[in-house]
């Protein structure tokens, strides 16, 4: 059996009666061809079954084709972060691109970013040493939030209302009766982070009611976070809900409160700023911030792609929604539940029955 010939440029442009430069710049849409030669290239190298060597286009244009992919150096245990890498993948192969996943660690990260074509650098920290060498890569680079260091800046980011966020969460809370929130903030100087404890600080001052602030890891695990409401319950006993931020550790919260003889959703509220099938399946479910990580990582990989093709400007910033959903762990007992809740028959996130999604 012989193997089928493959089909060529000039092959296509002797069958369209045209140049091979003709047939390149018609097929890649670049050059000055007129419309109607352009439709004609294009029926003829359907037609005859052509294929463009993605290989050599590359190297023509000094592409690898392949992104790379930046995470915070504790973020492989977390559902949040994996969930986000899958989106970044599913969405960079619909462009073509492949993805590489910068390892934390200086130099090695450093000499990988250059040699591919971009970056997504998520939650950059401030005083992460890696982050500076990657903006300096030559490569255009797009931060899932924003970057509060110095030096070169990124070429694009995706960004949530953070604050927002939690000052739905403590509006919530306050709503069900907590006069005494506290947050388990998280470490670090990222801007999800920063966001954190000023809002915290801000809704205290606004509203007149003082919110206990205790830092936990950045990537604090349930035994850390059952550490810190052990303490945190001990030092202020009158503390009626926590508000936990890091992804997950909100479980540790809630083993907590019952080794204290406290009852989540009842005498102290629970809740927490990442949502995540562990919080779904807690008892009771804790109510929680969705932040749709596979989309956001969707949006950052679609935004680089856009800045890659020049379909979007440098320094273009885009906005992810994010939603509140109310669970059990911060519905006073003998509440009803809303038909319009996240739980509820018409799926909507807002206790007070409109959506809390948000796009600033």
């Amino acid at each position: 059996m012989t193997s089928r010939r493959t089909v060529t440029l000039l092959d296509v442009a002797r069958a369209a009666g045209v140049s091979k430069s003709t047939v390149s710049d018609a097929l890649q849409g670049s050059g000055r061809v007129a419309e109607d030669t352009r439709r004609r290239v294009r029926d003829t190298a359907d037609r005859l079954g052509y294929r463009p060597n993605s290989a050599a286009q590359r190297l023509r244009r000094a592409s690898t084709g392949a992104i790379g992919l930046h995470l915070p150096r504790t973020a492989t245990r977390l559902d949040y972060y994996m969930t986000l890498a899958f989106g970044a993948v599913a969405r960079a192969q619909e462009g073509g691109l492949d993805v590489v996943l910068l390892a934390p660690g200086g130099e090695a990260a450093g000499r990988l970013a250059s040699r591919v074509d971009g970056l997504l650098v998520i939650d950059p920290e401030a005083t992460d040493t890696d982050v500076p060498g990657l903006l300096d890569a030559g490569v255009p680079v797009v931060t899932g939030e924003r970057y509060l260091g110095t030096g070169a800046a990124p070429a694009g980011a995706v960004v949530c209302d953070n604050a927002a966020s939690l000052t739905a969460l403590l509006d919530h809370v306050r709503e069900s009766g907590a006069r005494r929130p506290a947050l388990l903030a998280p470490a670090g100087t990222s801007a999800w982070a920063t966001a954190l404890r000023e809002t915290a600080d801000a809704w205290s001052r606004t509203h007149g009611l003082p919110v206990t602030v205790r830092t936990v890891p950045f990537a604090a695990t349930p035994d850390e976070a059952a550490r810190a409401t052990e303490n945190l319950l001990a030092d202020v006993p009158a503390v009626d809900a926590v508000v936990c931020a890091p992804d997950g550790a909100a479980a540790g919260v809630l083993r907590a409160a019952s080794g204290l003889g406290r009852t989540a959703g009842r005498d102290l509220l629970v809740a927490s700023c990442v949502d995540g099938p562990a919080l779904r399946a807690c008892a009771p479910p804790v109510t929680a911030i969705d932040l749709r990580p596979d989309a956001y990582g969707r949006a950052c990989a679609a935004l680089l792609c856009d800045i890659l093709a020049g379909r979007a400007e440098p320094r273009t910033v885009r906005h992810h929604d994010w939603s509140l959903r109310v669970r059990a762990s911060s519905r006073p007992a003998g509440a009803a539940e809303d038909p319009n809740g996240p739980n509820g028959p018409n799926g909507r996130s807002d206790p007070g029955g409109s959506p809390t999604s948000r796009a600033t």
